[in-house]
């Protein structure tokens, strides 16, 4: 890997697997879920991550009462937060940008965003996107676009941090360009599906230089450059 030079002027971070590890409390809560259901708990787990937990519910059970399904799912995250900690770099990164300068889009409910962030000891941006703001989730660029609407920042002047292929291709559609981390899926996933760049985590992300006047960071990374 080289250190490669970024500027942009806000970094927009996916939650699960980019700031905080939740992996196990996630497989743990829907592998539950999928066997009560009879459905195979690996391909259900794999199919959940990244995604609003409401288009899994969807996508699984077409005919059930896709919101008594969901309130369940979400009610036993929020209790299941065994686990759940800050990653490498995560604490130090966003202690380190200006307030302005960043966001979390994530495509957990809100309720369940701030009790994670507040189990791994993160700080909480005033204002950041969930499930819960949306109508359409990752891949669509909706969050995206909301996140750099918040912020008064044009997409393309944005830095999407992502670890699963429908965030990464959501971060892409919206105008941004990708950091992406090999927390869940592997290098060859998030190739394909559009990231600039691939990062082990947070701890390889370098701040240069903050503007305290106007929104504008420069960044070292350790990371491989996708052509």
């Amino acid at each position: 890997m080289a250190e490669i030079q970024v500027e942009c002027d806000a970094l927009l971070f996916d939650l699960d697997g980019v700031l905080i590890d939740s992996t196990p409390a996630v497989a743990r809560v829907w592998s539950r879920w999928a066997i009560e259901r009879g459905f195979n708990p690996d391909e259900v787990v794999r199919r959940a991550h990244g995604r609003p937990s409401l288009a899994t519910v969807r996508d699984l059970l077409p005919h059930a009462d896709h919101e008594v399904e969901n309130r369940e799912v979400e009610r036993r995250e929020i209790e299941d937060l065994e686990g759940v900690l800050p990653l490498p770099g995560s604490v130090e990164l966003l202690t380190a940008l200006p307030p302005y300068c960043w966001t979390i889009v994530t495509s957990c409910t809100r309720a369940l965003a701030e009790v994670r962030l507040r189990a791994a000891g993160l700080p909480m941006p005033k204002r950041f996107i969930t499930s819960t703001d949306i109508v359409h989730g990752k891949p669509h660029p909706e969050p995206y676009l909301k996140a750099t609407s918040i912020l008064e920042v044009a997409p393309d002047k944005c830095v999407v941090v992502e670890d699963a292929p429908a965030g990464i291709r959501a971060g892409k559609a919206a105008g941004a360009r990708v950091l992406a981390f090999p927390t869940t899926s592997p290098d060859d996933e998030l190739r394909a599906a559009g990231a600039n760049w691939i990062a082990r985590n947070c701890a390889a992300i370098r701040m240069l230089e903050t503007r305290k006047q106007s929104p504008h960071l420069v960044m070292a990374l350790a990371a491989t450059e996708i052509s």
